[in-house]
Formats: structure tokens, sequence, C-alpha cells
């Protein structure tokens, strides 16, 4: 990667702010303090108003395009890809429960910096933005749109949800994602200025470490089970899909690996057919490495905060979550972004939380990406297992996807036969 690249990317822009917001944090006045506060309060309301806006614009598109073309090897497809998913935030809520009393032990986080002193970090002013209806009304309405454009021809609404779609992402980039640099700067800025940050850099270091230990523990275990339901050695597959683990984490982009990942599973032995249909597919819809660093480090705040969240609330938090991912690949900063509605409205995440989530997620953003596209390759092999064993043509597109279209667009600007594309970054 060129240095002009890194110096662009998101992730270096935001070390940056947590480096500078720490260092001016020790010297820092009053009024300096203020001011970011302010900053932070009209963006954080701002993000409170769009972020609804943002879910149904890219969830209902996303459901629409799923249901199209692939009959019964698209569900198939994508209930592995989701029960993966969500496999992995079980796996990392009942591992946040078990380790997080000994690995955080009494450590607790005042994450309001507005508390200082007695009014000195207030912002100067406030601006209220309603949102233009709550973030499960979003939801739902997107669940309802999506899955109706995919009973019925409507192109016309299609069509308008994916300008919708263009537009929101359009927004994204052109005025959350410059001013989400400044943002995290004020955060950290205010903690340490509130005299939290040493609680804040100890507690998320060690969640930082425990969730690039656990993506890689469940990518092994994805590829034990692949290797056991299609008979092959899951060592060797693992090692064969390197090259993609590798571009996925120098890239940060489930999308631009594509071509890697579906090039390593031709090498792992998966029929032509089937690694062009699930590795696109899966880019969008398989999201367990980030499904386990949203969840780890989501509970991290909920338990350093004194957050009362029930298990049945922590089910379904996941569940939606899940679903919710598929969002993932045209939001910058992915699963995170389309996740901080959710964690609010079921979690009670306040402002600061929001953005102390922010900014430990996209400082990983690469190891869970990596985590994702190495297992679509786990997945297609239990797909192309499964062909096998229904006794289908697996070099008959036709046959293999019952005759309904494998030249299809599954993916928006992804060829299906060579996975190769103008993606956005996930």
């Amino acid at each position: 990667m060129s240095k002009s690249k890194v110096t662009d990317s998101l992730l270096f822009k935001i070390i940056i702010a947590i480096v500078l917001g720490i260092i001016v944090s020790l010297f820092a006045p009053e009024w300096l303090g203020r001011i970011f506060a302010t900053f932070n309060g009209l963006f954080s309301n701002f993000l409170n108003f769009f972020i609804p806006v943002l879910i149904f614009a890219l969830i209902s598109p996303a459901i629409a395009g799923l249901g199209k073309g692939a009959g019964k090897w698209l569900g198939y497809t994508t209930a592995i890809a989701y029960g993966s998913t969500i496999i992995a935030g079980a796996t990392a809520l009942i591992t946040a429960k078990l380790l997080y009393p000994l690995l955080l032990g009494n450590q607790s986080l005042g994450l309001d910096v507005s508390d200082i002193d007695e009014g000195s970090l207030t912002p100067y002013f406030e601006v209220e933005m309603p949102a233009p209806f709550e973030v499960m009304t979003a939801l739902l309405l997107a669940f309802c749109v999506g899955l109706a454009m995919t009973a019925v021809t409507a192109e016309t609404i299609y069509n308008a949800s994916r300008e919708l779609e263009a537009i929101v992402i359009k927004v994204i980039w052109g005025f959350v994602i410059p001013l989400l640099p400044i943002y995290i700067f004020g955060m950290f800025l205010g903690l340490g200025m509130n005299g939290n940050l040493l609680d804040v850099l100890s507690a998320f270091a060690k969640v930082l470490i425990l969730s690039v230990v656990m993506t890689i523990a469940y990518l092994i275990l994805q590829y034990v089970v692949a290797g056991a339901i299609a008979k092959r050695n899951p060592f060797k597959a693992l090692r064969i899909m390197l090259p993609a683990y590798f571009t996925a984490l120098g890239t940060s982009s489930s999308a631009a690996s594509i071509p890697v990942t579906h090039g390593a599973a031709l090498n792992n032995g998966i029929s032509k057919p089937i690694a062009g249909f699930v590795i696109p597919l899966c880019a969008t819809i398989h999201l367990s490495g980030s499904m386990i660093k949203l969840t780890l480090y989501g509970f991290a705040v909920v338990y350093l905060a004194g957050l009362n969240v029930s298990l049945t609330t922590a089910a379904g938090f996941i569940l939606l979550l899940g679903v919710m991912m598929i969002a993932a690949p045209g939001v910058p900063g992915g699963a995170v972004m389309v996740a901080v509605g959710l964690m609010q409205s079921m979690m009670g995440f306040d402002d600061s939380m929001v953005a102390l989530m922010i900014a430990a997620y996209i400082a990983v953003d690469s190891f869970g990406t990596a985590a994702n596209v190495t297992g679509d390759g786990a997945i297609a092999m239990i797909v192309d297992r499964f062909a096998k064993n229904k006794m289908v043509d697996a070099d008959d597109p036709e046959n293999f996807l019952g005759g309904e279209g494998y030249e299809a667009e599954f993916i928006e600007g992804v060829d299906a036969e060579t996975g190769s594309g103008k993606h956005a970054e996930k």
C-alpha cells in the first residue's frame, strides 16, 4: 500500500485523532474542551437523526437484492452465512460473560465528558435534531419493503431504493466520514480532561487483544466444521485461503478482496459456479469477524459503564445485528456504523459510548474483515459438498441454481464469474 493511500485511510486519521486527543488533553484549557463538547453534541444529534434513515436506505435494497435469482441455493447459502454470524456473536457474548469479570476486574468508566468540573465542559449551545422515525421503525419498515420487493415485480420502487441508497452513501462519504476524526478527537480530549483516559485505554487494550485472538480461533473452528462436512483437511484448506486473509488485512475491505478470495476458493477445489456464486454473496452477508468484535466491544462498554442489559436483550441485539450488517459493505467503517442505532435503542448507549465504540472498532477493523472473507471459503466448501450430495451438476450453472440465472448480478457491481468489479468498502 502506498504512503498516500495509508495517510488517506480512515484508520490512519482515526489513530491520529486519538493520539492528538490524548496529547492535547494534558494541557487544553477549559474553553477548548467546551468547543469540542459543542461540536460533539451537534454531530451526535445529527447521527441520531440520520441513523434511522441510513438503516432504511441501506437495508431495504440489500434485502431485495438478496431475493433475486438464485432460488433455493440462495436460501441455503444465506442461512449458513447468517447462522455462522449469529453463532459468532453468541460465542463472543458467552466469552464476555465468562472472562470480563476476570479480565476487566473492578474497572469502571465515567464516560460523560461534561462532568470534569461543574459546568466546565458543557456545550456552549445545543440544537435538537429529532429523527424522522425510531430505529426499530426504520428496521421493520426496511424488512417489510425489502421482502415485498422480492415477492412482486417492483422495478420502480427498487430503482428508487437504490437511488436513495446512493444518496445516503454520498452523505456518509461527503459529510459523516470527514468529520468523524474530529468527533473522535473531541471524545478522547474530553476523556483526558475528565480523568478517565487511563481506564479507557487499559480496558480496551485487553478487549482489543481478546477480539483478535477470538476471530482467529473462530476462523479455525469454521474450517474444522467445514472440513468435517466436506471431508477435507481443514488446516490445509485454511492455509490455501491465507492470501485472502492477508489481502483483507491490508485493505480492510471484503469487496476489494473478492477476486483473491474467489481464486483461493478455486484452489481449494471448490467448483467454479459455486465459488462464483458463494464468494461475492458472502462478501455481503457473512460477517462473523465483525460480529465478534462488535459483541466484545459492546459488552465491554456495558460491563465497564455498569449498564443493565438482560440476557434476552443481548440475544435480541445479536439476532437483529446479524440482519442489519448486510448493509455494512455500503458503509465506511461498516458494521459499527449500522449497529450504532441498535446499541442506543436496545442497550442504552449514550453519545460518548457510541464514540468510544466507533474508535475502538475502526482501530482493528481489518482483523474482523479478514476473518469475514476467509470464513467465506469455509461456507463455499459446505455449499459445494451439499451440491454434490444432492447429485447436482455443479459444472452446469443452470442446474446448480435451479435454472434461475447464475449470471445474475447478486451484488451490484460484482461479476458473478470473476468476483471482480467496483465495490464500496466494508
